[in-house]
Order: structure tokens, then sequence, then C-alpha cells
């Protein structure tokens, strides 16, 4: 199974750019995720998250599941379509029952657009990628903005990545974010449906 394990923070651009001396090489990509669900919205009710996310233009799909703690489930294929990766991804291990929900089509709800400057550190005998994101997260007309701070374990201990994380945000006086951007994204669907504007 691919395990997703991070940390997420709210944060401002005056936060991010304190953590910026952290690292001389930090890459900048340009994200545009759509995500989508059934009309009966069937995959968010067993929290499931499927995206499709353009990075610097390259379109990679992406299943995400529930896991123990700061841990998701992860899959992701490189593919245009969401419709035709979702055979991909159950094939790399995400669970089968993900193709008979499916099965009838799937929708876009809402998404993100936001840039991200992201850069690998070592923490002991660990690796981590931290990631600043800055942009908004949206459906129909509404829109949010969105500033936060992700810490990714990429190989070693969670608990190295956890303790270098709690470091970081005491630092920046950084607060926990306890929703995922689809969660915050969804929201805003179901805004617009309750007012019938979706």
């Amino acid at each position: 199974m691919g395990v997703e394990f991070e940390l997420k923070y709210k944060a401002t651009e005056e936060k991010q750019n304190m953590l910026l001396p952290l690292s001389n090489s930090w890459q900048t990509i340009s994200m545009e995720t759509t995500y989508y669900d059934t009309p009966s919205l069937a995959l968010s009710a067993i929290h499931f998250t499927l995206r499709r996310r353009l990075e610097n233009g390259v379109s990679v799909c992406t299943v995400k599941t529930p896991a123990l703690g700061n841990s998701r489930g992860e899959w992701e294929v490189e593919a245009e379509d969401i419709q035709s990766a979702i055979a991909e991804l159950c094939k790399l291990g995400a669970p089968k029952e993900l193709e008979g929900i499916t099965a009838a089509g799937v929708i876009p709800l809402c998404g993100a657009r936001f840039q991200r400057r992201a850069a690998l550190l070592t923490h002991g005998n660990t690796l981590v990628e931290i990631a600043l994101d800055s942009g908004e997260l949206f459906s129909g007309s509404r829109h949010i903005p969105l500033c936060e701070v992700e810490v990714e374990l990429k190989s070693g201990d969670p608990a190295e990545a956890t303790a270098f994380a709690a470091a970081i945000a005491g630092r920046c006086g950084l607060q926990p974010e306890t929703m995922s951007k689809f969660r915050r994204a969804l929201a805003l669907f179901k805004e617009e449906s309750e007012n019938g504007t979706a």
C-alpha cells in the first residue's frame, strides 16, 4: 500500500517566509487540482479523496484513503483523464471498491489553485519534504484563500518527522490545520448546492 504521512499547519505569507532559510534549493510548482466524486458523494462519505492535479502542467491522478493518525493510503499515476486513471490506481493497490463505486462515472466538485514552494530536508535519519502552499480553494463562484505549511515524511521515522514539524511550528507560531484541502473545498461545494447554484 502507498502510505502518506504528513502534518499540515495554517499559515500566513509572513510565517511561510520565516521558513525560507531552512533551504537554499526550493522548487516552485504550479498546482491546479480538481476533486471528483459520484453525484451522490459516495467517495467522500467513506473518506476517499479522488483528484486530478496539474503539477507544472503534468497531469497526476491520485486517490487517498483513510488510515491511522496522520497517515493516509495514497496511490497516484500520471494520466490525462480521471476515469481511465481509476483502473490504473487499483492495479497499483488502491482499494478495488473504488472501481465499483465509480463505475457509473464521476463529476468534478471543487478544486484548488496554488503555488507550492517545496524543499527536501533531513532531520536525523529522516527525510521530509516541507511545502509552502499559497493560493485559493474554490467551488463554482465561491472562493477562499489557501495558505498553509505541510511537512511530509519521505523516508525514515514518523516520530522524527513529527518532532521536526513541531519544532518549526513552535518557531513560527503555526497552528495545526485539521481539515484537508479537499474537505475545505467540499464545504464550498455544499454551500453552493444548498443555495441552488451548484
